[in-house]
């Protein structure tokens, strides 16, 4: 593997792809747990497929239409949350569904003959293009140092909204910001994972990391470990048994979590 990888650029566009996706996942995937807005970063997800979509009609890069539908979803979404009644399960579902139809569209709107989507739906690391690195290298460094520069605002926001509030603290924009991030970190992971299966890997890795630690930067750290040690993981599996990468590393991390929680259970337990 060690000898494929410095020979094939390919595999190495897939593990610098796989490390930047996991520095992305472990510090968004944190936040995302902490708020609670695990199905909010599903439904951004969904709806980023319709920029693919538009990216292959426009013979633009895919990514950069994922990027901006992903964004203008999460600001929509964010907006109508605030601003009607309309219960937030409802506006996720919407923005869900209509993502896909009009990924759906453009796809079918597209001359010549379809694209190949499958690994925008469900991931292929091995097939990251040094454009794609670039684009995540990019929207990475926008995470990175957003959270670097604001992160002890976000600490505050995050566990006591109502306190941030009294001192001061734009909860508005830090609110905005979140909803941002977690669109550009959806991007980071289409590639990776796929559309079908981000909400795993932004889930998995910090849930496992909360279970040994409670501290916010402790836990991201952790999580962008975790995170590198699933997909290098995965993308080894992938390479060495032919199987799909995506689906490789959500096992990884999705067993990963089970088999940390029944043995941190099991250990509690017996000590009682």
């Amino acid at each position: 593997m060690i000898e494929a990888l410095i020979s094939y650029s390919f595999l190495q566009n897939a593990f610098f792809s796989a490390i930047l996706a996991s520095i992305a996942c472990g510090i968004i995937g944190t936040i995302i747990i902490e708020k609670q807005l695990i199905m909010m970063s599903g439904g951004i997800a969904h709806t980023a497929f319709g920029g693919i979509g538009l990216g292959y009609f426009l013979g633009i890069e895919p990514l950069i239409g994922a990027m901006a539908f992903a964004v203008l979803s999460a600001l929509g979404i964010r907006h109508l949350q605030d601003r009607t009644r309309i219960t937030p399960e409802v506006v996720l579902g919407m923005f869900w569904a209509l993502g896909m139809a009009l990924g759906i569209l453009f796809i079918s709107f597209t001359p010549g003959y379809p694209p190949d989507i499958t690994s925008y739906l469900f991931g292929d690391i091995l097939t990251v293009s040094r454009s794609d690195l670039i684009i995540t290298v990019v929207m990475n460094s926008i995470i990175v140092i957003t959270i670097i520069v604001f992160f002890n605002a976000f600490k505050t926001y995050l566990f006591d909204e109502e306190f941030a509030q009294v001192v001061g603290l734009p909860v508005v924009l830090l609110e905005t910001l979140t909803y941002i991030l977690i669109a550009l970190t959806v991007v980071v992971l289409i590639r990776v994972v796929g559309i079908m299966l981000i909400i795993a890997l932004l889930t998995a890795p910090p849930s496992i990391a909360r279970q040994f630690t409670y501290s916010l930067h402790h836990t991201m750290l952790l999580s962008i470990a975790l995170g590198i040690i699933f997909c290098l993981g995965g993308l080894w599996i992938s390479y060495v048994m032919g199987i799909p990468s995506g689906a490789a590393i959500i096992v990884i991390a999705v067993a990963s979590y089970f088999i940390v929680s029944l043995l941190k259970d099991y250990i509690l337990s017996s000590h009682n």
